[in-house]
């Protein structure tokens, strides 16, 4: 039995440096240069053009009052934040706001238990209008 080769690891190519006598002197010149930019010339950086539709100024269709839907993890943020949630949208959005809770989200704070009663008792406000999703099975978030 012989010995196994072992591979070489960070095993590179050997390159001719510029240096060497092998080298054209046109080829040693090109990559010594380096081009110097000059600090007074305006950069000009190319920015992809987005549909004015996603800018809130352009867009008519946007306006108050807005109709907003909240869920589980909007709530229990603002709990943690200490902010009644209406009073935050509007002073956010500088408008009026009419928040909307799903039955799926309702569902989703019920199952979480005893631990997110607050959060269950804030979901239930009369506040926030109830907002029933039009689907045979109840949405699921998936992670």
């Amino acid at each position: 039995m012989g010995k196994q080769k072992t591979k070489k690891f960070a095993a590179m190519k050997r390159m001719i440096s510029p240096k060497d006598q092998r080298v054209k002197e046109k080829d040693r010149a090109k990559s010594n240069e380096k081009k110097k930019e000059d600090p007074s010339k305006i950069k000009e950086k190319e920015v992809p053009k987005y549909p004015s539709c996603l800018f809130f100024q352009y867009n008519t269709q946007l306006g108050p009052p807005y109709h907003i839907l909240v869920d589980t993890n909007f709530i229990n943020f603002s709990i943690k934040a200490k902010l009644d949630i209406v009073q935050s949208m509007m002073d956010c959005l500088y408008a009026k706001c009419i928040p909307y809770i799903t039955d799926c989200v309702m569902a989703e704070i019920e199952k979480l238990g005893m631990k997110y009663r607050v959060a269950l008792r804030i979901a239930k406000d009369p506040d926030l209008n109830d907002y029933h999703v039009p689907t045979k099975e109840p949405m699921r978030m998936t992670v």
